[in-house]
């Protein structure tokens, strides 16, 4: 009987996440081997089989070994099943985040010194009652502020959630910086802190909520939780290291203002710049008003669709949050008309579930949805919407909208609704082709980033023109 020389045939195999397979075969004895990751055969109970030689001849440890104790390390911060259960812009956006926090916990250090100081701490003559009393009032005005933001900016912070994050750290910047200034003034001091505080609060409140867009973003797996817990548990490591630096820092800058003001300049610097270029890391495959109107400006002078990688770097992040037009959605049907016969001239020629009002003048676009409008009815309504401003803008189109800029350039502005009935005729032919194009490119046209309002509306479609 030929004697086998290699091992007997798999009888199963498993897989770590993204690592490669390894295989199982039957020993002998009647054991399972299984395949080391580096490809030799171990036993069941752990002891391998073969231990590989090292360049002098001599044995060492198991293959990998050094690399197996670094990625169990790495399970404690990094999501389970990463890089898979994640996007791909996770990694950058996460290591450029750790360094604005780090940045941010020694300029936190620095204020918080200054604040203590102004206050009193270490001032034989200061009054607990009064330092009490002054951090009373500015906790205060931080929680109606907060209260306030929320309700004015809450319903804004999904749709733009890479500029309001950058906002919210530039703002945390600020705060910082009129703390420390803060005990430079004494006159001044407690309405200082207490702007400060206010301006802190919104950036609790913007940055939270961002940082919940953004994790919903990169988590792949319903695996939300899991993102954000390892998102906490990086955070307090690198709030830990910033610590540690902090309590070498600051007795070196304490009798030294100058000094403090310098390293929080260079600090905020750091921290800005890392601030953006995480943000500016951020892949977002779900359209808002500044992405679409990218696409669709690109798409009706190129004929192409840019996928999200590009889109979401030519996006404004410090201005230009907005394209020119002025583009509301989901607006009540009592703000536009007041009478039938302009109801009729706002139906007419709408056989979509939305209503489009243009207002020339003033570069605005009102959009009235019915209770029947789903994502795709709200793409192509702000596609319509930023169509009809791509009318007043400079730059090649298409030959039928090109034909009605012409004539919003030399017509009479009561012609307007003339024009968005014809744009519907176009948007028949140009909206399928530029849907297909966004979801071939990767865009997720089943939802959006648009900034909706709840208004909804029921109307009879197309009614006839009566003479009244």
């Amino acid at each position: 009987m030929a004697e086998r020389t290699g091992p007997a045939a798999p009888l199963c195999s498993e897989q770590f996440g993204s690592r490669a397979a390894r295989s199982c075969c039957a020993a002998a004895d009647g054991r399972l081997q299984w395949e080391a990751w580096g490809g030799r055969w171990w036993g069941f109970s752990g002891a391998f089989a073969v231990k590989p030689e090292g360049r002098d001849g001599g044995e060492r440890g198991p293959p990998g070994a050094a690399s197996l104790l670094v990625s169990r390390l790495l399970t404690v911060f990094l999501p389970q099943g990463f890089p898979e259960s994640v996007s791909p812009d996770y990694l950058p956006y996460q290591l450029w985040d750790s360094v604005q926090a780090f940045a941010s916990s020694l300029s936190g250090s620095l204020a918080t010194h200054a604040v203590l100081l102004g206050i009193g701490v270490g001032n034989a003559q200061a009054s607990v009652s009064a330092a009490t009393a002054t951090w009373l009032v500015k906790d205060s005005t931080g929680m109606l502020g907060r209260i306030v933001f929320a309700w004015w900016k809450g319903s804004k912070l999904d749709c733009n959630a890479k500029q309001w994050r950058l906002f919210a750290d530039v703002l945390n910047d600020v705060a910082m910086f009129l703390e420390i200034m803060a005990p430079m003034h004494p006159i001044c001091f407690i309405v200082t802190i207490c702007v400060s505080n206010l301006a802190k609060c919104i950036v609790s409140v913007a940055g939270g909520a961002t940082r919940a867009a953004l994790t919903m973003h990169q988590a792949r797996r319903n695996n939300m939780a899991d993102v954000s817990a390892k998102d906490s548990s990086q955070e307090t490591l690198v709030n830990l290291a910033g610590l540690l630096i902090s309590l070498l820092m600051l007795p070196l800058v304490s009798d030294c203002p100058s000094f403090s003001l310098s390293c929080f300049f260079l600090l905020t610097a750091l921290h800005i710049y890392a601030n953006y270029r995480a943000v500016q890391a951020l892949v977002i495959e779900t359209l808002n008003e500044g992405r679409l109107w990218l696409v669709l400006k690109h798409f009706l002078q190129s004929g192409e669709v840019l996928d999200p990688t590009s889109a979401n770097q030519m996006e404004p992040l410090w201005t230009g949050f907005w394209p020119s037009l002025s583009l509301s959605l989901g607006v009540p049907l009592h703000r536009l008309i007041s009478r039938v016969s302009e109801l009729q001239q706002l139906v007419d020629g709408h056989q979509e579930p939305y209503l489009l009002h243009w207002d020339q003048p003033h570069n605005q676009v009102q959009v009235v949805l019915s209770h029947v409008a789903g994502p795709e009815t709200v793409l192509r309504a702000a596609t319509h919407g930023l169509m009809l401003g791509a009318l007043q803008e400079e730059g090649p189109l298409p030959g039928e909208l090109e034909e009605l800029r012409r004539r919003v350039r030399a017509g009479p502005e009561e012609e307007s609704w003339v024009i968005v009935k014809e744009t519907h005729q176009v948007l028949d032919k140009l909206f399928p082709q530029f849907l297909k194009g966004l979801q071939d490119a990767g865009w997720k046209t089943e939802k959006h980033q648009l900034e909706v309002d709840e208004w909804r509306a029921t109307w009879l479609p197309s009614p006839e023109k009566k003479v009244l």
